[in-house]
């Protein structure tokens, strides 16, 4: 009784110290929101990364003086992609897109990608559609 009882208060120590991961979550206020503020890049697929708790795009695009740039994308989870018909294999290496989001506050070569557009046209949805 007595090793079932401190195994009962061990296990639940350890649960109050495990870390609330979701409290953690940053969203998305490390972007831009106005809709003045959004940018729109033809860029060049370097990854993509297809996981929680954020979906990741490298890419990297030409700037005015035609020197390259790489930026990341940062999307949804792949839980919130995956009903929108989105695998690991949605968008390929060196692949040309077109990536339309919201830039980071502070300055760096970041955004919050809202819509992605493939080299055939085709759109991925990236939301929920209104």
């Amino acid at each position: 009784m007595k090793s079932t009882l401190l195994s009962f208060f061990a296990a639940a120590a350890a649960l109050l110290l495990i870390p609330d991961s979701a409290s953690a979550h940053h969203g998305w206020a490390a972007f831009k929101s106005e809709p003045a503020s959004l940018i729109t890049f033809k860029g060049t697929v370097k990854e993509f990364h297809f996981m929680n708790p954020h979906s990741v795009l490298e890419f990297e695009v030409k700037d005015d003086k035609g020197q390259i740039q790489s930026w990341e994308g940062e999307l949804t989870s792949n839980t919130n992609l995956a009903p929108r018909g989105w695998t690991a294999a949605s968008i390929e290496e060196k692949e040309v897109i077109t990536i339309i989001g919201y830039p980071a506050k502070s300055g760096a070569h970041a955004m919050r990608v809202t819509k992605i557009v493939l080299s055939n046209g085709k759109e991925l949805k990236v939301g929920l559609e209104r």
